[in-house]
């Protein structure tokens, strides 16, 4: 029985399965939550979009002690993207439990507001290896009371060079606790570090059946580095560039490239660590809503950017490794949809191509693709505009109530409201392109749960 219902779950854990939408559970959740659920350390292999988030969620959610005010359960993550979506999974899966607290610490974010919120000890804490440990060394942050531990995406971790960092915290929290390990892939590495953290762990890999394994097209394109910018807008230009993820190897192309389709026409931009972290979360919100069409980005994104129906990827640059582009690659194709996935490749780049080639064991399939020069400017616009309300979630302000104001008051049809981001301080709100004036004027007219908040454009 596969059932989330079989399961012995709080009844609020439950409510929240159900509300959802979910009732048979993915394989990597099948095989993990009843061992989860028994306490037992676990490692498991997933791929993003396997519903392993939802699956550690639930069973350190089933462990937490509401009543107990201290630090339960610790998630590390590899990026601050990816350690807010992790967050916002978990309370969805909360919403039926009262009283429970969540914290989200990242690196790039101010420290005092964090110092403040943790006068009061959280019940969970979703985090990044840095920042995580730099407050249990400075005592804002008391990890005697940790029973639950999760290691998300615990390659990325590696990769970036966290494993001391990560060694630290567990040597600075409770000694006795459930150690939970995901990982994309399973190298030595990964088999290392679950040996030192880990006690009898239960080992669980899931390879999905062929017909449900994301169906992505991969096309590799030879063209000479003079050509890559005309390449690129060319196949932007293309049926499916009305929504496409953009990888470079380097900082400085990523703002170039972006600067590039801008002035070419392209509503695109660019996402690097280099950023603030709120541009960072904008330029994320405008391209999940549709107020961008092109994301130009480094790999800092190709974990944590969680968007189900992404036709095109396109590889500016060959990754370094297999493993990289196996990641970029796999942010289209996901939640049943068909994706393209094309890499420019400059004869310099080969090598790498043939290491991808040697390690997907299969031929890559190259084709040929007659470059011409732009004529004039091309103007492809985003079907939506982001409006920025200046309150969120500590205004006690909800997506009902922004949605409830733009159908009500301010006249919008609930078809011509998009994707609604409510963060701490601050709200999203995407409105058709053609409305989004009309909407900007009647919210600054009107009234959001009976009170005026400042509103404006983004972008």
């Amino acid at each position: 029985m596969t059932a989330f219902n079989t399961l012995p779950l709080k009844p609020a854990l439950l409510a929240s399965v159900e509300t959802l939408g979910y009732t048979e559970m993915t394989p990597v959740q099948a095989q993990s939550l009843p061992p989860m659920l028994a306490r037992r350390d676990v490692i498991a292999q997933a791929q993003t979009g396997s519903g392993k988030t939802a699956a550690f969620g639930l069973s350190l959610l089933q462990s937490i002690d509401v009543d107990t005010i201290r630090l339960q359960a610790l998630v590390l993550c590899p990026t601050r993207e990816l350690a807010d979506q992790v967050s916002k999974a978990l309370r969805k899966l909360a919403a039926n439990i009262p009283n429970v607290k969540l914290l989200t610490l990242c690196g790039g974010m101010p420290l005092g507001p964090q110092l403040a919120s943790l006068t009061h000890d959280p019940h969970i804490v979703v985090g990044t290896p840095g920042r995580v440990q730099e407050h249990l060394k400075r005592g804002s942050l008391h990890g005697g009371g940790i029973k639950v531990l999760v290691l998300d995406e615990a390659d990325r971790m590696l990769d970036m060079g966290f494993s001391e960092a990560i060694d630290d915290i567990i040597g600075r929290i409770a000694k006795h606790h459930q150690t939970l390990l995901f990982s994309a892939t399973y190298p030595e590495e990964i088999r290392a570090v679950s040996q030192r953290v880990q006690t009898d762990p239960v080992v669980v890999t899931v390879d999905a059946p062929a017909e449900q394994k994301p169906a992505i097209e991969q096309q590799f394109i030879e063209v000479e580095p003079a050509q890559k910018l005309d390449a690129l807008a060319q196949l932007l230009a293309g049926e499916r560039g009305q929504h496409a993820l953009v990888f470079c190897n380097m900082r400085r192309d990523v703002d170039a490239v972006a600067q590039e389709l801008d002035r070419r026409g392209y509503s695109a931009l660019a996402l690097h660590g280099d950023m603030e972290q709120r541009d960072r979360d904008e330029v994320l919100v405008r391209f999940a809503n549709k107020s961008c069409n092109v994301l130009v980005a480094t790999d800092v994104a190709a974990r944590g950017l969680d968007i189900a129906a992404l036709p095109l990827v396109l590889c500016y640059d060959v990754a370094h490794d297999p493993d990289t582009h196996t990641h970029r690659i796999g942010r289209t194709g996901r939640a049943g949809e068909t994706g393209l996935a094309i890499t420019l490749c400059t004869p310099r780049e080969r090598p790498k191509a043939a290491n991808i080639e040697e390690a997907g064991g299969v031929p890559l399939s190259w084709r040929t693709l007659k470059v011409a020069p732009p004529r004039g400017k091309t103007l492809q616009l985003a079907p939506m505009k982001t409006l920025v309300i200046d309150a969120g979630r500590q205004d006690k302000l909800r997506p009902g109530d922004i949605l409830g104001a733009l159908t009500g008051d301010a006249g919008l049809d609930a078809k011509d409201i998009g994707k609604i981001d409510v963060f701490a301080t601050r709200a999203y709100v995407a409105i058709g392109r053609a409305l989004a004036s009309k909407a900007l004027e009647r919210l600054r007219a009107g009234r959001i749960k009976g009170r005026n908040f400042r509103v404006r454009p983004l972008g």
